[in-house]
């Protein structure tokens, strides 16, 4: 037989265990988060060679059920330099600033006529800066209207589950909470209409989720118009 006293503390200990696992139960249990990946297949050949750069792709995850986890926005940067935009891929979180800087000796006129994000910065000089908040989501294809070779997307997400492909045209997205979600993907150069069926449901469980390969189409060769829906006049070289 116990002494009285461990009895009592034994008994104590069993009740708080008890009450500890019934708590837990009721609250529901904490999500298991899972590390996902996917393969961009029609990329992987050649984006496997060494210092070759894959074409940009994002895929990214929207819970099927519930609220996704929040985002929180922030400051970006697009450099315009070398008439090329710094980077060429970005991606953010709904509601983030992007500040367009002009580091060459030139005029810029930066501008986006889609759906994610539609805006005209107007001509600004060498030295100068514009910002852009993208206050939802979508995809901003960003070029200059003066020099058409000008090129940049901006993806704004309102779910913190995305990755980039990386150069073997692999995605890794850590973090996920198990569950139900609409995986969505975007592939440079390829149309709406055909990113549109790469959605689909997909289960994440486990520690480790392969949602496998990701097949694309060949990439649309049509060139972009400037702002006002017209082809390109060619450059006229400065007089100095």
């Amino acid at each position: 037989m116990l002494p009285d006293g461990l009895t009592l503390r034994l008994t104590f200990a069993l009740f708080s265990a008890c009450a500890t696992l019934v708590y837990a139960q009721e609250a529901g249990a904490p999500a298991q988060l899972a590390g996902v990946t996917a393969h961009l297949a029609a990329m992987r050949p050649r984006s496997a060679q060494k210092g070759e750069k894959g074409t940009p792709a994002v895929i990214w995850l929207d819970p099927a059920r519930g609220a996704a986890a929040s985002v929180t926005p922030g400051t970006f940067t697009l450099l315009q330099k070398d008439k090329m935009f710094t980077p060429h891929l970005l991606v953010v979180p709904v509601g983030s600033s992007v500040a367009f800087p002009n580091a060459d000796p030139f005029f810029h006129n930066v501008f986006s006529l889609f759906d994610g994000r539609r805006f005209d910065l107007g001509l600004y000089e060498a030295g100068s800066t514009r910002s852009v908040v993208f206050s939802r989501e979508g995809v901003s294809y960003i070029f200059c209207n003066i020099h058409s070779e000008m090129s940049a997307v901006v993806i704004s997400l309102a779910t913190p589950f995305y990755a980039s492909a990386d150069t073997h045209a692999v995605f890794h997205i850590t973090n996920v909470p198990d569950g139900d979600y609409d995986l969505h993907v975007w592939i440079e150069g390829q149309k709406q209409s055909a990113l549109d069926r790469l959605t689909h449901r997909v289960h994440v469980a486990g520690e480790l989720t392969d949602l496998g390969d990701i097949h694309s189409d060949g990439p649309d060769q049509q060139q972009h118009l400037n702002k006002f829906g017209r082809p390109y006049e060619p450059e006229t070289p400065p007089i100095y």
